[in-house]
């Protein structure tokens, strides 16, 4: 993946930058792959807003992505690599031996043509999914299953990958991508290769109204509200929050405070916390 970068003709292009889809071989998706996505913007089902600062935004449809890669031993050969709305990472078309058909993430290097397959003793090539333990240590992975059988959960994001670190008994030491290092059963399947469209990260969004087109809407600072609104809110002129560490509109502490649960039942299983 390449950046494309634009003259300032506006300001909103002075900044501005977009990737170039040079990766993508098809500009539609697959119809039987594709289903309605209703945007409930931020709304439970009384319609109070429950996530504030969402709404608006292009209209979607959802690819259905297979992360649990369960067709054991079928080759399958990738048809097209295509933009997907809902994720910043790229996604390949699967057409199997049998028929079926089928979304995958899209490592990087994986390209149009070429035949990956699933099972305990396929093969340690990109694209390709098998168990933890079936897998050499150093090797990059992604789409990781924290459950047998659930589907890859973790490290689904453009660019990332996670290294196999170490082998003890049931149990596989992985470094994620936050640095956070953890152990994860064996029988555990992920996908080999980092997935593509690394610069990802590196896009500019270049003006405010590309952030609505994503369905962003301005996000409003708590001490330029009023006290009823926030705690932060209120005084005269540009005051101080007036307390002694930051809270969310709730009253809870923010930025900083560790908000993971001391007593959830996979702490045991992080070895290192992430930075």
């Amino acid at each position: 993946m390449a950046i494309r970068l634009y003259k300032a003709y506006t300001p909103g292009t002075r900044n501005r930058t977009v990737s170039t889809f040079n990766e993508i071989t098809r500009g539609y998706p697959e119809k039987s792959l594709v289903i309605s996505k209703h945007n409930k913007k931020g709304h439970n089902n009384q319609g109070r807003i429950t996530s504030r600062y969402r709404g608006g935004g292009h209209k979607k449809q959802y690819r259905i992505i297979d992360f649990k890669r369960n067709k054991i031993n079928i080759p399958a050969k990738v048809a097209s690599v295509e933009y997907d709305p809902n994720r910043n990472a790229r996604i390949a078309l699967l057409h199997y031996r049998d028929g079926h058909k089928s979304y995958i993430l899209h490592p990087r290097t994986l390209q149009v043509g070429a035949t990956i397959i699933s099972g305990p003793n396929s093969p340690i090539e990109v694209g390709n999914s098998l168990p933890l333990g079936a897998i050499p240590l150093g090797t990059a992975v992604h789409n990781i299953e924290l459950t047998p059988h659930k589907g890859g959960q973790i490290v689904r994001a453009a660019g990332t990958y996670a290294q196999i670190v170490a082998k003890d008994g049931e149990f596989v030491t992985l470094k994620l991508p936050s640095s956070e290092v953890r152990i994860i059963r064996k029988q555990c399947y992920a996908s080999i290769g980092q997935i593509g469209n690394i610069d990802a990260s590196n896009i500019t969004i270049g003006k405010a109204g590309r952030n609505r087109w994503l369905g962003k809407k301005p996000r409003v600072r708590g001490v330029v509200m009023n006290p009823v609104d926030h705690p932060h809110g209120g005084g005269e002129g540009r005051s101080p929050i007036g307390k002694t560490h930051p809270v969310t509109p709730w009253g809870k502490p923010a930025l900083g405070i560790k908000t993971r649960n001391t007593k959830k039942y996979s702490n045991n299983y992080i070895l290192r916390r992430r930075k």
